[in-house]
């Protein structure tokens, strides 16, 4: 356990569809001290086209939004939601990562902390804002539609895609205007990441299945994607945490890429 005055906990839980839900949820009972982040309004930029339903943040906001949370260079950043870290908060952790921030998520999220009989808080968490830090996206993290459409003809990359089976097939396709997925990527479904609790699988064994997929190729070759750029980073960070460092994030993803008919479309497997 860390102090308080150590830490800042962020509460990113959402639900797809269900607007306002993880804030009323947040609002209801959290994590003592736990400040909110939305997916929506904090880690994505819904006014911008053409860059899939969850494009990235405007970074000047993003970092007033740190300052609201009153995020220090000394403080030890803890993300979690009720997702087995699967939703925002990965998406806010990689985010992070791309402007140089160390974040940790926490295993097993809000279920293991009901669980373990933890204290909780309603209402909002008070704050105290600090100055806003000037941030640096590493954009070399992430890459473009051209590379990711030259990337699929290319047998020293991986495009890794984190949706459920069924949609990566084209078996159905609730949200985006095509069903299927890019040609030549492989299906990694994000929960394949954790065990039957909800907890991320041990290094080794999430280490033992990437570089299964792998087949050789180095982790800095492996593009992420998923339906809107979000469930994406869960594999980039299973593959970190796997000692697989590296790997990019295609934010777009499939919502982005289906969305253009000059791009192409695969079904099956």
């Amino acid at each position: 356990q860390l102090p308080v005055a150590q830490v800042l906990i962020i509460d990113a839980r959402f639900a797809l569809g269900g607007h306002g839900e993880g804030e009323l949820a947040y609002r209801a009972a959290h994590i003592p001290h736990a400040r909110y982040a939305d997916l929506d309004r904090d880690l994505s930029d819904l006014s911008k086209s053409g860059r899939g339903r969850h494009p990235l943040p405007d970074f000047h906001q993003f970092a007033r939004r740190l300052a609201d949370w009153g995020w220090r260079r000394d403080l030890r950043v803890v993300i979690y939601d009720d997702a087995g870290g699967s939703m925002a908060a990965a998406r806010l952790r990689w985010l992070l990562a791309c402007v140089g921030i160390d974040a940790a998520l926490l295993d097993g999220g809000w279920q293991a902390w009901q669980a373990a009989g933890l204290p909780t808080e309603h209402g909002a968490a008070a704050t105290t804002r600090t100055a806003v830090p000037l941030l640096d996206f590493d954009v070399a993290q992430t890459i473009d539609y051209a590379e990711l459409d030259a990337l699929r003809h290319d047998q020293a990359a991986l495009i890794l895609d984190a949706r459920g089976t069924p949609r990566f097939r084209g078996e159905h396709e609730p949200f985006d205007r095509a069903a299927g997925h890019v040609p030549g990527a492989r299906n990694r479904p994000w929960r394949e990441n954790l065990d039957a609790s909800g907890r991320f699988k041990p290094a080794n064994v999430l280490r033992r299945e990437f570089t299964a997929l792998l087949g050789g190729r180095a982790p800095n070759r492996v593009v992420h994607m998923c339906g809107s750029g979000v469930f994406a980073c869960h594999n980039q960070f299973a593959m970190t945490l796997a000692g697989l460092a590296g790997s990019r994030v295609f934010v777009p993803s499939w919502s982005g890429w289906s969305s253009d008919p000059k791009w192409a479309v695969a079904t099956g497997d």
